[in-house]
This record gives structure tokens, C-alpha cells and sequence, in this order.
């Protein structure tokens, strides 16, 4: 069994009216120790509903999570998130948001031992000079620093990521995303991590392997991609990456054949283009 372990989860939502909605179908997905699994696939596709369920924030209908042979019914004490918001408390410095995330980790933990442990894992991300700036002080890509020093200063072994760029410029953006392979990498013990994003590049940049979903309602997942390039990686590395094309173009390819699947099986509104506008962001696209 792989450490993470997912079989045919379901889910759906039921709207005021009485409208059920269904979001996700028999959705099984499995991730290896230390593993960077990325799932790609158009807004509104299901995908922070599904990461959702894996993290133990939402219940899933029907289907199970398993994490280290252990079936998740809520948020595990080993794991850490990051979000494209940042959810920072903008009246606490860097050095006390990071903080509050080792003690509620550790909570046996002396203060001082919590504030060291936070220094460390800010200047693990270059901000050891800017430990008691608050977050109206810092840039964009300052506070994401934060958030990602803030989630492994728990010394996570799982680490869940929410479209964790999306709000950053793209030279921001590489930055910052070659701050989190390299943690996630040299960390004590290799972190878990699955993330969700509509980047085709940005997963071909940090995935070990990428997983497609495919439109629904309701979605599932096609069948994972792996991504066999060394690390380190580049943005620029990959334009000329024979390798790397090949992946590209078979995510691309598979969400391609799956939305127009869709617009087969959904006829266009009057007035309405037979397939709706997707943001799947390739670098030629940005």
C-alpha cells in the first residue's frame, strides 16, 4: 500500500434549493513516501474539493483516505498546508505566525525552543532579516515565504498545497517554488506533498509525477504522468527539455480529449460556446 492511498472517493453537494450537485466520482489515487504528486486541471474541475478530502478538512460521500496505513477522519497532527491567500495574522510578525504553528504543533515545546524553531525555518527561506516585519510590511512573494517557512517549521510529514502561486509574478513565482522542492527535499524525512494547480508547467517543474483531472461533473482522475527529469529544474531548463515537451504535451493532450468529452455530453446553452473557457496556464499562455 502506498503511503498515501485513495479508492473511489465521491462527492457531492446539495444546493439550497435541494439541487445536488455531483463533484468528484470514484476517484482513487495513490502517492509513495516522499513523493511530489501534482494534480492539474481546469478551475472549477473539483480539484480543491479533492484536496480537501485528502487533508481531512471535508468528508467525502463514499470511497476512503488512507495516510500511513491510517484511515483520515479529520486533519492529521503530521500535517501542514499552504494556500494561494497566505492566511496569515496580519497583527503578528513573520517570527510569531511561524510560531503559532510550533506550538500548536508542539505544544510541550518551552517558548523559547518554539521561537528558535521559527527563526530557523524563516531563514531557511531567506527571511531571517525580516523575522519582525508584520505581513502589511512584506511583498507577495515575502509572505508566501512565510506561509511555506510556517509550514514546515512543524516538521510535517505530509504537506498539502492549494494553487500556492497563483497570486505571484512569475519571477516571484519560480523563486519561491525552488524554496519549497528544496525543503521538501532536505527536509530530516522526505515530505509527502500533493498539490493542486491549473499550471501545466508548474507541475512538470516540481512533480514526481502529475495526475489529470478530467472534467465532470462529476470529475475523476486520469491516469498519473510521471516526470523522469533531474533536479534541479528549470523554467528555462524546460522550454528545451526534450523530455519535458513529451510530458507537457501528454497533460495537455489528456485534459484536451476529456473537456471535449465533455462539451459531447453537455450542449451548449443558447447563446453560449459549446466548450466553456479553461485556464489551464502553459507558459505559452501566460
Amino acid at each position: 500500500m502506498a503511503f498515501i492511498e485513495v479508492s473511489g472517493i465521491s462527492k457531492s453537494f446539495t444546493a439550497a434549493t435541494g439541487t445536488v450537485r455531483p463533484v468528484l466520482r470514484d476517484v482513487s489515487l495513490s502517492v509513495e513516501r516522499g513523493e511530489f504528486a501534482s494534480i492539474v486541471g481546469a478551475m472549477g474541475s473539483g480539484k480543491s474539493t479533492l484536496l480537501s478530502i485528502l487533508a481531512g478538512l471535508t468528508s467525502a460521500d463514499r470511497g476512503s483516505v488512507m495516510v500511513g496505513g491510517t484511515t483520515v477522519r479529520g486533519v492529521r497532527s503530521d500535517a501542514a498546508f499552504v494556500f494561494q491567500n497566505y492566511s496569515l495574522l496580519p497583527w503578528f510578525t513573520a517570527l510569531e505566525n511561524v510560531r503559532l504553528a510550533v506550538e500548536a504543533a508542539f505544544p510541550d515545546l518551552a517558548r523559547q525552543a518554539q521561537l528558535a524553531q521559527a527563526r530557523h525555518a524563516l531563514e531557511q527561506v531567506g527571511l531571517g532579516n525580516a523575522l519582525n516585519r508584520r505581513p502589511g510590511q512584506l511583498s507577495g512573494g515575502m509572505r508566501q515565504r512565510v506561509a511555506i517557512a510556517r509550514a514546515f517549521a512543524t516538521n510535517p510529514e505530509v504537506l498539502f498545497l492549494d494553487e500556492p502561486f497563483g497570486a505571484l509574478d512569475a519571477l516571484t513565482r519560480e523563486t519561491v517554488q525552488q524554496d519549497l522542492v528544496r525543503l521538501c527535499s532536505s527536509a530530516e524525512r522526505p515530505v509527502t506533498t500533493v498539490m493542486i494547480t491549473n499550471s501545466v508547467e508548474e507541475a512538470i517543474l516540481l512533480s514526481d509525477w502529475i495526475v489529470p483531472m478530467l472534467p465532470g461533473p462529476p470529475a475523476t482522475l486520469g491516469a498519473p504522468i510521471a516526470v523522469q527529469l533531474a533536479r534541479p529544474r528549470s523554467v528555462a531548463q524546460l522550454a528545451h527539455e526534450e523530455d519535458a515537451t513529451h510530458v507537457r504535451g501528454h497533460v495537455i493532450a489528456t485534459l484536451t480529449a476529456a473537456l471535449g468529452g465533455r462539451a459531447r455530453r453537455m450542449p451548449a446553452k443558447p447563446d453560449e460556446d459549446p466548450v466553456a473557457p479553461v485556464a489551464l496556464a502553459t507558459e505559452e499562455s501566460r
